[in-house]
C-alpha cells in the first residue's frame, strides 16, 4: 500500500503543472477585438475556454457546479472605447476557495489582460513612428527577471508530492507500530511474549518490531526510488534515505510513546492519528508556519514530520545551511529514545489486563 501511494503520488500530478482550467467568457461587445482577446486568453496554456455563458448568473452558477474556474466579462462597448482612447474595464472572476486553482487562473488571467491593456498604446506609438525599444522602456520601465530557487520550473510535483507521502507513510508506521504491540494484550498473549523474552521489555519489543523495521524501511527505499524516478525529489538519494531511517525510528518511537501514556489501544490508536494527521498541517508545506500564531511553530517541533521536511527541503530550497540540518538530526534521534522512560509502565500495561477490564 505505500509503494502505491508513492506511486500514486508521485504520477498525480501529471506534468508537475496546472494546465488547460476551463473558464468561460460572457462576450458583450461581439467585436474582433473581442474575438483578439479571447483567442489570446485561449493561447495560455494553464487556460481553456469551455463556455460563453450569456449572463453573469449563468456562469457563477457554473462556477458553483465546479464546471468552471473563473470567466472574463468582455462589457459592451470595449472596442469604441478602446478606439476613441477612453479606459476601459474588463472584469475578470475566479474560484479563490480553491486556493491553487483559483491562484493560477488570477494570475494567467491578470497576466493576459495586462498584454491587451496595453496594446493599444504599443499600435499609437508604431503608428507614430515609436521604436520597439522606446515603446518597451515606457510600457515595461523596470524588467524583472524571475529565478525561483530549488525548484526552477514550479513543479507541483517537486513540491508536493513526497511531503504528501511521508505524512501518510509516518501514519502508517506510528498505527502498525500500536497495533502489532497491542495485538498481543488484546489477544491474551502479551504475558507469554514477555516470558519468552525472559521479562525483559526491551528485548520482547525489538524482536517484536525488528521484522516490521526492516518491512517499513524497505518500503521506504523503494518508495524513494519512486519518487526520484518521476522527479518528486530535490534531494540526494542517499541523504534522503538517511532521514528516512530516523523518520521511521522516531515515528515507532513515537507510537510506543503514546501507547505508554494511555495504554488503551482504541484511545491510543485515536490519539496516534490525530498526531499523525497534524503533520500535514504542521511540517510547513500546505501552509507556511511563520504566517500561524507563534505557539503554533513552536508546537510543530513536538512532530518528527517537521524535522523530516526541514532535512529534506532546507538544503535544496535554500530555507537552511548544512551546518543547520544537525539540531533536527539529533531531535528525531532524541524521539528515537522518548519511551524509555515509560518501558516499566509499558511492561506493566501490556501484561496487565485492568483497562479491559474496567471497559468490559
Amino acid at each position: 500500500i505505500p509503494l502505491f501511494c508513492a506511486l500514486l503520488t508521485a504520477t498525480v500530478f501529471g506534468s508537475g503543472e496546472m494546465e488547460e482550467l476551463p473558464i468561460g467568457v460572457i462576450d458583450m461587445d461581439t467585436s474582433p477585438t473581442s474575438r483578439t482577446i479571447i483567442r489570446m486568453l485561449n493561447s495560455s496554456p494553464t487556460l481553456d475556454i469551455t463556455t460563453y455563458p450569456t449572463s453573469q448568473q449563468e456562469a457563477l452558477e457554473m462556477i458553483r457546479r465546479g464546471e468552471i474556474y473563473g470567466y472574463v466579462v468582455l462589457p459592451r462597448g470595449l472596442t469604441r472605447a478602446l478606439i476613441e482612447g477612453r479606459s476601459a474595464t474588463i472584469p475578470y472572476y475566479y474560484h479563490y476557495a480553491l486556493m491553487g486553482v483559483g491562484g493560477e487562473v488570477a494570475t494567467t488571467l491578470r497576466t493576459a489582460l495586462t498584454m491587451v491593456s496595453v496594446e493599444p498604446i504599443v499600435e499609437g506609438a508604431i503608428a507614430r513612428g515609436t521604436t520597439p525599444r522606446q515603446i518597451r522602456s515606457v510600457v515595461e520601465p523596470i524588467e524583472v527577471e524571475i529565478h525561483p530557487l530549488g525548484n526552477p520550473t514550479l513543479n507541483y510535483n517537486t513540491y508536493l508530492s513526497a511531503p504528501f507521502f511521508f505524512i501518510m507513510y509516518q501514519i502508517i508506521i506510528m498505527l502498525s507500530t500500536l497495533y502489532v504491540v497491542g495485538c498481543e494484550r488484546e489477544e491474551g498473549s502479551a504475558r507469554e511474549w514477555i516470558a519468552c523474552a525472559g521479562g525483559d521489555v526491551v528485548v520482547a519489543l525489538a524482536g517484536k518490531l525488528a521484522p516490521y523495521s526492516l518491512c517499513f524501511l524497505l518500503t521506504g527505499i523503494g518508495a524513494v526510488a519512486v519518487l526520484q524516478l518521476f522527479g518528486a525529489l530535490t534531494l540526494g538519494v542517499w541523504h534522503t534515505i538517511g532521514a528516512m531511517v530516523l523518520l521511521v525510528g522516531a515515528s515507532m518511537a513515537l507510537a510506543l510513546f503514546i501507547y505508554g501514556l494511555v495504554p488503551v489501544m482504541g484511545v491510543a490508536m485515536s490519539l496516534v492519528s490525530m498526531v499523525g494527521s497534524l503533520g500535514a498541517t504542521l511540517c510547513g508545506v500546505t501552509f507556511p508556519l511563520g504566517a500561524m500564531a507563534p505557539f503554533v511553530e513552536r508546537l510543530a517541533l513536538a512532530l518528527p514530520i517537521r524535522h523530516f521536511m526541514l532535512l529534506l527541503q532546507g538544503e535544496p530550497y535554500a530555507i537552511s545551511v548544512p551546518s543547520a540540518e544537525w539540531p533536527h538530526i539529533v531531535a528525531l534521534v532524541a524521539f528515537c529514545l522518548l519511551p524509555l522512560p515509560l518501558l516499566p509502565r509499558l511492561r506493566r500495561a501490556i501484561i496487565s489486563r485492568k483497562y479491559e477490564e474496567k471497559i468490559g
